[in-house]
């Protein structure tokens, strides 16, 4: 499709955000197996040393940082996207730049930091913060296309709107399994 034929394009609605939300993280427990629980166990296992919280945070983010920059300045889908026929663009209908593809991943991480400040306000145990945290990033998220004032087949999520991207949903017949 040429960049004015995917601007053209309707953006994704709500249910269908959280079903690839949801298939996402499904993705992302594989990543973070591979990359992260691999290497930690090897440390832990062989030299007793495991990293401090805020080290396997940061590196966690740039593991995760790096599946979407790349995959979004690819083909401008991640697995989940390619299944649920939704595609990120900028907002000339052109693929996303590396630029703008890291921009769009730290707007949306942005979620996280009203996690963190209500897990330090209610003094919240572990399990009740990864609760929290999964429940806000699939669903109160992408809530946020309802604050978007325009039409209703053109709204974007925060994340979208502040990194000058856009999420678009693909026709059926366009859909090619490679």
């Amino acid at each position: 499709m040429t960049p004015a034929e995917l601007h053209a394009l309707p953006s994704p609605q709500f249910w269908r955000r959280v079903s690839c939300c949801l298939y996402e993280q499904l993705v992302l427990l594989g990543v973070i197996a591979l990359t992260f629980l691999v290497p930690n166990l090897g440390l832990g296992i062989l030299f007793g040393v495991s990293l401090p919280s805020w080290l396997t945070f940061l590196y966690l983010y740039a593991v995760l940082a790096l599946y979407f920059v790349w995959y979004w300045t690819k083909s401008g889908q991640t697995l989940a996207m390619q299944t649920w026929r939704i595609r990120l663009i900028g907002s000339d209908g052109h693929t996303l730049s590396r630029r703008q593809a890291l921009w769009r991943y730290v707007f949306g991480s942005l979620w996280i930091l009203p996690c963190i400040l209500l897990q330090w306000i209610l003094h919240l145990e572990k399990w009740q913060i990864i609760e929290m945290l999964f429940a806000v990033a699939l669903f109160f998220w992408p809530l946020s296309i309802y604050l978007d004032r325009r039409s209703r087949l053109q709204r974007q999520s925060l994340p979208d709107r502040f990194a000058g991207t856009r999420l678009v949903e693909l026709p059926k017949n366009l859909v090619k399994l490679s």
